[in-house]
């Protein structure tokens, strides 16, 4: 049947002519198409037109028995780009998926894909879609990016967390770029900048760094002063009265910077150290957020 009951062709009879008509000589897709072949050939014999070249493809599966299908919640490109995946690392991973490159090599560029890209690579077996290899490409693109270039692309989510304009989102983007696998995990980093949470002075206990309630009191109130007296407020300067402050107490560095940090942001876990937050959040807000914390503590 070449004409439905409607009038409009059929997808067999308008696949061939679109193609034809778009002078398309290669035709590459999925598997389950190879058995409509022949009755695309007797159309194209029929109205007397070469006959392109067929590349019929293995299906990308969600697991060992499962296609993958938008229909049942797998993600399309559009998708994987609103989940914060970069283009190049999808390109790259997707390329990958039924196509071997002869080589133990994974990442390429889109110029170097083309180069290198053989149909003779391409593997008669169904590939699986694995999104923690795909959010492993898609950090070593990040990774490989300049600051300047993710700082572009990491500030819109840097503002989904952070509306303070005084915060500079260049200055957070550099805490992010090694720490971040795919772009939508950062607003939840960054929580503590516009506003210390209301957290437990559980947290300055901490084993490794040696810490308890009471030796991180004496660090912040020992180093209050000597941020006060700052005139310069820069990673050098937080730095070497940290340092200090450590030589003069005898201790690691671990057990006055771990209390700094969590006066500073009110969590276990940040993107950046002590200095770097307290010096993204400027003298005033520091010394705001340790005098909080002295007050927890006393």
């Amino acid at each position: 049947m070449l004409i439905k009951r409607d009038g409009l062709p059929t997808y067999n009879f308008a696949n061939v002519v679109d193609d034809h008509l778009m002078g398309i000589t290669h035709v590459v897709r999925g598997s389950e198409y190879l058995s409509s072949a022949p009755k695309y050939n007797l159309l194209y014999e029929g109205f007397g037109w070469d006959i392109p070249k067929y590349v019929h493809c293995s299906p990308v599966m969600r697991d060992a028995h499962n296609k993958m299908s938008k229909r049942h919640g797998d993600p399309s490109y559009e998708d994987l780009i609103a989940q914060g995946f970069l283009t190049d690392a999808v390109l790259n991973y997707v390329a990958l998926l039924g196509w071997n490159p002869k080589s133990e090599r994974e990442i390429f560029t889109l110029d170097e894909l083309i180069e290198v890209f053989d149909m003779a690579g391409i593997s008669k077996s169904p590939a699986i879609f694995d999104i923690e290899k795909l959010k492993y490409f898609n950090s070593e693109y990040i990774r490989a990016m300049s600051p300047e270039q993710f700082a572009a692309v990491a500030e819109p989510y840097i503002r989904q967390a952070v509306k303070n304009p005084a915060f500079d989102a260049a200055a957070i983007s550099a805490l992010l770029q090694q720490r971040t696998e795919v772009l939508t995990d950062i607003p939840e980093k960054l929580d503590f900048f516009d506003e210390l949470p209301d957290y437990d002075t559980e947290l300055f206990t901490h084993k490794k760094s040696k810490s308890d309630s009471q030796s991180s009191l004496e660090v912040l109130e020992a180093v209050k002063p000597l941020f006060e007296a700052l005139d310069e407020w820069d990673d050098e300067h937080i730095l070497a009265v940290m340092t200090s402050l450590v030589e003069k107490m005898e201790t690691k560095n671990a057990k006055v910077m771990w209390p700094i940090r969590i006066a500073a942001a009110g969590k276990a876990v940040t993107p950046g150290g002590a200095v770097e937050i307290c010096r993204i959040l400027g003298k005033d807000e520091t010394l705001r957020r340790l005098n909080i914390a002295i007050n927890k503590l006393n």
